[in-house]
């Protein structure tokens, strides 16, 4: 399983939309250490929105999809209509 997630960091108010292979928690960890890299240094990310993938290529293009729109008001609306991350 893959998953394409969406976090956001109330520290400096942004999301950041990655992708990522089976262990999703694990991933969000390493974005909360302090590392070089755009989620290093602020350590409150926190998971708003994920999907799974069977595969990596579909993961990747779901990333990039979201990614293209380069719109908040599209990300928070994709947060809205699919609920918290618990699904």
């Amino acid at each position: 399983m893959f998953f394409v997630y969406i976090l956001y960091s109330a520290s400096c108010n942004k999301y950041y939309v990655g992708c990522t292979g089976d262990d999703l928690v694990q991933r969000i960890r390493r974005h909360n250490t302090d590392h070089k890299g755009f989620t290093g240094g602020y350590g409150d990310w926190e998971l708003k929105f994920k999907e799974e993938f069977p595969t990596k290529a579909e993961a990747l293009l779901r990333e990039k999809a979201i990614k293209s729109r380069k719109s908040r008001k599209f990300i928070e609306e994709l947060i809205a209509q699919h609920g918290q991350a618990s699904r």
